[in-house]
């Protein structure tokens, strides 16, 4: 007889698997899943999905946008693999966003991203939360705010005067934090609970920082908290504004040192290698300044990046520790996607194809995150699968009684 042929949960250490496994970029890692019942058990686990998250030197970062013309489509572009050389990894993805085909969306937009989840908004009064790799997607209605909303025909986010999307580790919950006007411009601030799906009102946090914010403020999500920035600050000092999403406070951190405020515009927050960075264009030079704060709220940390580039949208550090940027080049022609190395060297760059239909995006990084409600769903039915189990074995029992009796 012919031996029967060992797979490869026969041959290497499970440990070893679970090593391998956290190495694999997450795009890969939901077609891996199909390989064996072990590895779909050890794929699908949440702690599995969070440590995979936090610690795989193969985190894959993309930027997501829509199409102006045809808004039922959303592109991913692959960031490090529009400068690899490798013909087999395709750097742009097409995705159906997730709205029902039959009544395609009049309007979408991306407004931001955490964890791997992107929160979108669709008219008229919606918000949705979607894991484009996992395709798990919940909406979520704000009409109680828009109805109050003193830009009441003006599409979300335009209503806000502050927004932002982030992860409340303490209580497993992602939310979205809104201020905003009501008709008789009085300011107010939301919590949404996206665990509980409900709104909770804060307006005794919030006091508006007057002359200070534009409306449509978007924040940057880290370390527990929501950060905004202005695009036109008068001064740097006390500039970025912090929400925390487990205390419910706000504070403020000054930025770096002060440049000369008539020469440079459009200043920014992003997110660099785990780090925050603000980020901004010298109007007398194509340069832009990149200022990354490498100890978190320790001001003496702010360490300047200059690069020959006219930056509007800093993406992110390559595994090699580039700085991928979109910007204009040094003669203001070209629109593109460039990548610096830290001595400000031009390594290479990529043209922005879609950059004359481009219309909201975001920066994103895949993750196989559960949605916490979506782990309760499971366990919920994991449990009702179980009971059902154990009343067949039992009225298997009561039937084989009731024939010896």
């Amino acid at each position: 007889m012919e031996k029967k042929q060992k797979s490869i949960d026969d041959i290497l250490p499970l440990d070893l698997i679970h090593r391998i496994l956290l190495r694999v970029p997450a795009k890969h890692l939901a077609r891996l899943r199909c390989v064996s019942k072990l590895w779909y058990s050890l794929i699908s686990d949440p702690q599995f999905a969070e440590l995979h998250f936090h610690n795989s030197p193969a985190a894959t970062n993309a930027t997501i946008f829509i199409d102006h013309i045809n808004r039922t489509v959303a592109y991913f572009v692959y960031l490090e693999a529009l400068f690899s050389d490798d013909i087999d990894t395709s750097p742009v993805k097409v995705v159906p966003p997730p709205f029902k085909k039959k009544k395609p969306p009049t309007d979408f937009e991306f407004l931001g991203s955490c964890r791997g989840f992107v929160l979108l908004h669709r008219d008229p009064h919606f918000l949705v939360v979607w894991n484009p790799l996992t395709g798990y997607s919940k909406r979520i209605s704000y009409s109680r705010i828009a109805s109050r909303c003193v830009y009441k025909d003006i599409s979300l986010p335009c209503k806000f005067y502050l927004y932002g999307f982030g992860y409340d580790a303490s209580q497993d919950d992602y939310v979205v934090v809104v201020a905003w006007q009501d008709k008789d411009y009085h300011y107010h601030l939301d919590y949404l609970s996206l665990r509980t799906n409900s709104w909770i009102n804060l307006d005794a946090a919030f006091s508006k920082p007057s002359g200070v914010f534009d409306i449509n403020s978007c924040g940057l999500f880290l370390n527990g908290a929501i950060h905004w920035l202005p695009h036109s600050p008068k001064t740097f000092r006390d500039a970025i504004l912090i929400f925390d999403l487990k205390e419910r406070t706000f504070s403020r951190i000054s930025g770096p040192e002060q440049p000369v405020m008539s020469a440079f515009s459009y200043s920014n927050l992003a997110l660099l290698g785990g780090c925050l960075a603000l980020y901004y264009r010298n109007d007398f030079s194509h340069n832009t300044h990149i200022w990354v704060m490498k100890e978190y709220k320790v001001h003496s940390s702010w360490t300047l990046h200059e690069i020959p580039c006219k930056v509007y949208q800093l993406f992110c550090l390559s595994s090699d520790g580039d700085i991928i940027v979109r910007g204009y080049d040094e003669v203001e022609v070209e629109v593109g996607y460039f990548i610096y190395n830290v001595r400000r060297d031009l390594l290479t760059h990529f043209e922005d194809l879609f950059y004359s239909f481009r219309i909201t995006d975001t920066v994103y990084t895949e993750s196989l995150l559960p949605f916490p409600s979506d782990i309760k769903d499971k366990d919920k039915k994991k449990k009702m699968k179980k009971k059902r189990k154990e009343n067949s074995h039992q009225n298997q029992k009561d039937v084989k009684q009731g024939k010896r009796i």
